[in-house]
């Protein structure tokens, strides 16, 4: 029996010709890493390999590693097999990777999108024979409004916020989202500040991205200092101590999850915002079509519906079960509740 390129068991995605995992959730000899996500590239590796303008990322996450960085597209072979990395456009520094051997081409995308957010290298097409996608958004209802016309809505909420006399204070994750949101932030309005998380990992990305200033929130930051301005924190900081000399203030969240009606009501935000680093269904879709694969393996996310509607469409496909986790797994069950619900209600 022939044995796959790539193969799933208990410490990750393993190639053994190569010797090597691909984001291993377990301590491994080498893996190769696609971006700086805690859930794709964690702790204990003897030796890492991922794009260069990953490693001060996961150096600021992970401490002094055993790294080396590639360029784009540039091709490193261990023990015969080819891999390469290419950009996912999910967030700064993520990369799809490309593995070949003898012929067979497999894609391993990490997370991705396919829309140009301006501060990551947009999303390439590879050809393959094998996709393994994630499918975080994978559900027809999942169809996201172009970023210009959401940052135009975040910009015109801060300013209503304003006018009102009220602190605006928005929720996005420290790595990615938060960077996304910075770049766009209309400072004719007011002021940025940030969470420490946020702050601490949007300076590691500075030399990599234009973005505007921010002032980090500290002790010594009066509430009559935040007033009319702008609050970019993660979303563990919502319900804090540390969130209440925001007073008074609004909430609001920059998520994919937002496009669940139950989503901002069960995690208590006054305005959610639809903003993902994950393909929505359509573009999952599209990004398969394009790669030309004739197999796709689904990870993380709605794979059963997905890999089932591939199959309708003649595609070879598959689930397999990893530890990515998507956006958050928290967030995942929520809103599976939620499609239980609306099932319920139409049926």
């Amino acid at each position: 029996m022939k044995i796959p390129l790539l193969a799933f068991n208990d410490n990750g995605i393993y190639c053994q010709q190569a010797d090597v995992y691909l984001d291993p959730w377990r301590p491994v000899k080498n893996a190769i890493i696609t971006h700086g996500h805690s859930d794709h590239a964690r702790w204990g590796h003897q030796n890492y390999i991922t794009h260069h303008t990953n490693i001060p990322i996961i150096r600021h996450r992970l401490g002094e590693i055993n790294v080396t960085g590639k360029n784009w597209n540039e091709t490193f072979v261990i023990n015969n097999v080819k891999f390469s990395f290419h950009p996912a456009g999910h967030i700064i520094g993520s990369a799809q990777i490309r593995v070949e051997h003898k012929g067979e081409v497999w894609v391993f995308t990490g997370d991705y999108k396919v829309e140009d957010d301006g501060i990551s290298v947009p999303y390439e097409v590879v050809k393959c024979h094998t996709f393994i996608t994630e499918c975080t958004f994978g559900l027809p209802a999942f169809n996201w409004t172009p970023q210009a016309e959401v940052i135009t809505e975040i910009n015109n909420w801060w300013a209503e916020n304003k006018a009102e006399g009220k602190t605006s204070v928005l929720f996005g994750y420290s790595l990615g989202k938060a960077q996304r949101l910075l770049k766009y932030l209309d400072t004719d309005i007011g002021t940025i500040y940030t969470h420490g998380a946020i702050e601490n990992m949007t300076n590691v990305v500075r030399p990599l991205v234009d973005l505007p200033p921010t002032t980090l929130v500290t002790y010594e930051t009066k509430k009559e200092d935040l007033l009319g301005n702008i609050v970019l924190a993660p979303p563990s900081a919502h319900g804090s101590v540390w969130i209440r000399k925001m007073t008074p203030f609004v909430t609001g969240s920059a998520s994919g999850w937002m496009a669940f009606r139950g989503a901002r009501r069960r995690r208590a935000i006054d305005k959610g915002f639809v903003l993902s680093d994950h393909c929505d269904w359509f573009s999952l879709l599209d990004s398969i079509k394009a790669s030309g694969a004739e197999r796709v393996i689904c990870t993380h996310g709605y794979t059963d519906i997905f890999s089932k509607y591939l199959r309708e469409l003649g595609y070879d496909a598959r689930t397999e079960k990893t530890q990515y986790e998507g956006e958050t797994a928290e967030m995942e069950k929520e809103m599976e509740k939620e499609v239980e619900t609306e099932k319920e209600i139409r049926e």
